[in-house]
């Protein structure tokens, strides 16, 4: 049939079948598909290599029919050339949908979902610090596509932050610090990576095998029995919770965030032991520390001065979880209280004065 716009506008689909299809005979291939709800849409169908292929072209409400016979002739006209429109087509859909993807999935925004997502369970300093470090050191590719992310492009930026590094702290013995700044942005950068890559969101990860070095070198040099004695003199006269946060320093042997962050709840009645939960250990395990007689001293010296007083002081602050060092990590200050040591009925100033 020779099909113009009225004979398709009474074209219909025969009784019980759910669509039908009407050829052209004024251009080869064109043809006009309709459906038993009386839509109508333009087609162009061919044969290559065996198999039969089909390739819309809109429907007649929104396509003339000349242009719908203009776009079934390039189609054939592609065939004879042996392409095939119906591959390409797809491919073409496929790759824009690849590319608005890639552009969506900005570094900015990987390194974001990877911060919301993977590192959720990590301590909250690990991963600020992983994005300071990866937004500092490729701040010029942040908008970029994630994909397009080369190894070229890392070597570059990870070489410009160990050059920066030299410049701030100079050639005076700070080369290592550079170094291991490079090392855990570039562990960094491979993490979230290969965290994409897992999920299909990335083909590939720019910063595997990277010739940089994957460890960081041991500290060699700790303080004498003269320079912890100064120190501790020093801290006594720091103002508070500076010098105390030293003085625990040394006790105890943790971390200056975990001495930062001590609350009472975690500190026992008796004020021997110290239990970190596992949200705040590096290793995500809770761990228990022995106090010595001398950080007992300190922890008697924030309390009140009489027995019952500071029973009931460190019953409170252990109920409401205070912090030990309050204003070490950004919190308003305790009412002071006196730094004497509390006296037992007894007389004793032993570690269980606060019980």
């Amino acid at each position: 049939m020779k099909l113009t716009e009225r004979k398709i506008e009474k074209l219909a689909t025969e009784h019980g079948r759910k669509d039908r299809l009407v050829f052209d005979d004024a251009q080869r291939g064109l043809a006009v598909r309709i459906t038993a709800s009386g839509g109508r849409t333009y087609l162009c169908q061919y044969t290559l290599h065996g198999h039969k292929w089909r390739v819309p072209l809109g429907s007649s409400s929104a396509l003339s029919l000349s242009k719908a016979r203009e776009a079934a002739a390039a189609i054939m006209g592609d065939v004879a050339k042996g392409r095939n429109p119906a591959v390409l087509r797809k491919e073409a859909v496929a790759a824009q949908r690849a590319r608005r993807t890639r552009n969506r999935l900005t570094l900015r925004v990987l390194i974001g979902d990877w911060s919301r997502v993977h590192l959720a369970s990590r301590r909250p300093s690990y991963a600020a610090e992983a994005v300071r470090a990866l937004h500092y050191a490729f701040a010029d590719h942040l908008d970029d596509a994630a994909e397009d992310l080369d190894r070229t492009a890392v070597v570059r930026a990870l070489d410009a932050l160990t050059r920066r590094r030299k410049r701030k702290d100079g050639d005076t013995g700070h080369k290592s610090k550079g170094a291991a700044m490079t090392g855990r942005t570039a562990a960094y950068g491979r993490a979230a990576f290969a965290w994409a890559v897992k999920r299909g969101a990335l083909r590939g990860n720019p910063f595997a095998d990277l010739p940089i070095a994957k460890s960081i070198a041991k500290r060699e040099r700790v303080l004498g029995d003269t320079e912890i004695a100064e120190i501790w003199r020093a801290a006594g006269d720091a103002a508070s919770p500076y010098g105390t946060i030293i003085r625990l320093l040394i006790l105890t042997g943790q971390r200056r965030g975990e001495i930062a962050g001590m609350s009472w709840n975690e500190i026992s009645e008796d004020l021997t032991t110290w239990t970190l939960p596992a949200e705040r250990t590096k290793n995500g395990v809770a761990h228990s520390v022995p106090l010595s007689a001398p950080v007992c001293d300190l922890f008697r010296g924030m309390l009140p001065r009489e027995a019952k007083e500071a029973k009931r002081a460190l019953n409170d602050w252990r109920a409401s979880g205070a912090l030990v060092l309050p204003g070490a990590v950004g919190t308003p200050k305790r009412a002071e209280v006196s730094s004497r040591p509390v006296i037992r009925s007894d007389g004793g100033t032993g570690c269980n004065g606060a019980s």
